[in-house]
């Protein structure tokens, strides 16, 4: 697949080891006009972001024997990578999972199963995040 993204739409990689979920993320994304990157594990979505810069990273966070948190830690080490919004969609019933999917960048927590929706609307909003901190550093570095 080519990624791109001549008009410019973002680029979102979702990652998610359930085929289904896969399936309807990137439905309810492409509707809304999203280019979307589909990865069935962490690896893949850490060579992905090798060699691509997301706009947002959508990612679950148990993925078949490996840790979506993990995963996303080390994501935001790569420079290219490091600012992108990260938002979870899970069913994971983990005591402070919230919390813990704050502290490695999570912007939002949607829990499976989901409102496509809802979904769009958190995408949204993540989408927005970059511009708003860079916004807030430009203006403080001005003063």
């Amino acid at each position: 697949m080519d990624f791109t993204n001549e008009h410019k739409q973002p680029l979102i990689l979702v990652v998610d080891d359930e085929a289904e979920v896969l399936g309807e993320v990137a439905t309810a994304l492409a509707g809304a006009g999203y280019v979307c990157h589909c990865c069935n594990n962490a690896n893949d979505a850490l060579q992905f972001a090798d060699t691509h810069t997301p706009d947002l990273i959508l990612s679950d966070i148990n993925l078949d024997g490996h840790s979506g948190l993990e995963m996303c830690e080390q994501l935001k080490t790569k420079d290219n990578v490091k600012d992108v919004p990260i938002m979870f969609l899970s069913g994971a019933q983990i005591p402070d999972i919230i919390r813990r999917s704050h502290a490695v960048g999570g912007a939002y927590y949607l829990r499976k199963p989901f409102d496509p929706e809802v979904l769009l609307e958190l995408v949204d909003k993540a989408l927005w995040m970059p511009h708003l901190v860079h916004s807030h550093e430009q203006a403080a570095a001005s003063q």
